[in-house]
């Protein structure tokens, strides 16, 4: 089974750089996984800020194959336990879905079109997260899962 993230921006804080890098590196025994940028767009008064995020929803929508299970970050999502996201992700292996795509837009969010194409609408939590730091947060959320499925102790 194959993950891809696919993010607006670049992390640009070195602290959460290092640790996405730290649970990709956890993640490669459990699972394919990439991570694929869009450009961002500036961010300024005088553009609406719909248009910002359906310019950068159209960056990612190119990249999202029909046949991936698509799951869209929004605070308005579907809010799940540890536990959750991990029997979701055994129901995504035994059903053989061939690809999960994490969708995180920037500080604005994600398009009306983005949500609308999402299978899945999660909310890592109810609290307004940097875009950058739901990155982190999911990264570290998918390792618990595979360790919850094949009971390891980093799970407690």
């Amino acid at each position: 089974m194959r993950f891809r993230m696919i993010v607006v921006g670049k992390t640009r804080v070195s602290y959460l750089c290092e640790g996405e890098e730290d649970y990709l590196n956890r993640l490669k025994q459990y699972c394919k996984f990439e991570i694929q940028h869009v450009k961002s767009e500036k961010i300024k008064h005088s553009i609406a800020e719909d248009h910002i995020r359906n310019c950068e929803g159209e960056r990612i929508l190119k990249l999202v194959s029909q046949r991936s299970t698509v799951v869209a970050l929004d605070i308005e999502g579907k809010s799940m336990t540890s536990q959750d996201l991990a029997r979701k992700v055994d129901d995504w292996q035994s059903r053989g879905v061939p690809e999960v795509v994490f969708l995180i837009g920037g500080p604005l969010g994600l398009s009306g079109a983005v949500l609308s194409k999402a299978d899945l609408i999660l909310s890592l939590s109810r609290m307004t997260l940097t875009h950058e730091m739901a990155r982190l947060i999911l990264l570290e959320q998918l390792y618990r899962s595979f360790t919850i499925l094949r009971g390891e102790k980093y799970h407690k």
